[in-house]
């Protein structure tokens, strides 16, 4: 396949639209990335710090599951919803269920019948792109133990570690990951956001290069390791996320986008983010031999997200979509002092009601509308 394509153009191949409808199916799941696909690591690595995990409490977890399991959402994250396949819209990982997908366990939650034959989640919410060391550079004394050191490097190197377990000689690994899933992303959000706190935008900008080149390095080394179909998701717009409109709100009402009310420079980051992410891919792609050999997709969360923005009511949204469905009191229901689930938290009544669940993460419903919008980016070129 010589040209990059959309996550559902990829998972077309699990499942065509013609009848009979005739399904590819992988064996297994590799999934690296921050809380977007975070299955429950990141609560382990918050213990290791001493630090409470609030996914660890309700509501998380609330409108599917009915307990917290760890993830960064109200329901199922991007690589886990169900879809019919050439019937119901496609997400991040499609379907684990429908698409004849395994459900992999989390790296680092392990126990005696833990297996990870069928794949695993090394996501850790949090996680950069770049090493920690880069952003602890200029860290004040005493600063932030964040990020943690759970970077895409770190992770990579858990999935090298795991390797030897799984296939012995080369052909067997060739054999696996040729039959497996592999989910790099979304990184860079984290990346940009921790730097923001101290480098100005235009100093964020520079190294977007060493982000891309980083995320794209990760997947050469997969396919080296034999992966043949590579899903890579780019960031949502950073500047619509409740959070980042307060902590970056500019005095100026000419650095807000009037259709979105989002801010300019930090969505113009995320877009510059993601249309090098798409030439590095590209030109990834490109140099497979043979042509078609192997599948690099990537993922857009960009525009979906800037879609439900600007007409929340289409997608059954309220009209104050930036609004969080679990947060405190402050604009925007975010209060960096009441986190959701704290006492004298706010929920909303009914989360799919809401593009944002709980900061930058969307809730389960939009995740849902996000797949609809890359299934019609398919059907309709």
């Amino acid at each position: 396949m010589g040209k990059l394509c959309l996550l559902a153009c990829a998972v077309s191949l699990l499942a065509s639209s013609s009848s009979p409808p005739a399904r590819r199916r992988y064996g297994s799941i590799f999934s690296l990335g921050d809380s977007y696909a975070d299955t429950g690591s990141g609560p382990v690595v918050f213990g290791w710090h001493s630090i409470a995990s609030p996914v660890m409490r309700p509501p998380y977890g609330s409108t599917f599951f009915g307990r917290p399991t760890g993830r960064n959402c109200d329901g199922r994250l991007p690589h886990r919803l169900p879809r019919r396949v050439a019937s119901r819209p496609l997400h991040a990982g499609g379907s684990a269920e429908s698409l004849d997908l395994p459900l992999v366990p989390p790296f680092l939650v392990r126990n005696g019948t833990t297996s990870f034959r069928r794949g695993a989640n090394f996501a850790v919410g949090g996680a950069t792109a770049l090493d920690a060391a880069f952003f602890h550079r200029w860290d004040p004394p005493g600063g932030s133990v964040f990020p943690l050191n759970t970077s895409l490097g770190v992770q990579m190197q858990w999935f090298e570690s795991l390797k030897p377990s799984l296939c012995a000689t080369t052909k067997q690994c060739k054999e696996l990951f040729g039959r497996s899933l592999f989910f790099v992303g979304a990184f860079g959000a984290n990346d940009y956001l921790l730097s923001l706190a101290a480098k100005s935008i235009h100093e964020v900008r520079s190294f977007v290069p060493d982000v891309v080149r980083t995320i794209s390095m990760a997947v050469q080394r997969l396919i080296r390791h034999g992966a043949t179909t590579l899903v890579v998701p780019g960031v949502i717009p950073v500047g619509c996320a409740p959070p980042v409109l307060v902590t970056f709100a500019d005095p100026d009402p000419a650095g807000y986008d009037p259709r979105t009310g989002c801010l300019k420079a930090i969505n113009d980051l995320a877009a510059h983010h993601n249309a090098l992410l798409q030439d590095a891919l590209r030109e990834l792609q490109a140099k497979q031999r043979p042509a078609g050999a192997v599948t690099v997709v990537y993922a857009d969360f960009f525009g979906p997200a800037i879609e439900m923005v600007t007409s929340p009511a289409k997608f059954g949204f309220e009209h104050d979509v930036l609004t969080l469905c679990c947060g405190g009191p402050g604009r925007f229901h975010y209060n960096k002092k009441v986190f959701c689930g704290d006492p004298g938290a706010i929920r909303c009544r009914d989360p799919s009601a809401r593009l944002f669940w709980d900061g930058v993460h969307l809730t389960e419903a939009a995740y849902r509308y996000v797949a609809a919008g890359w299934l019609s980016s398919i059907e309709s070129p």
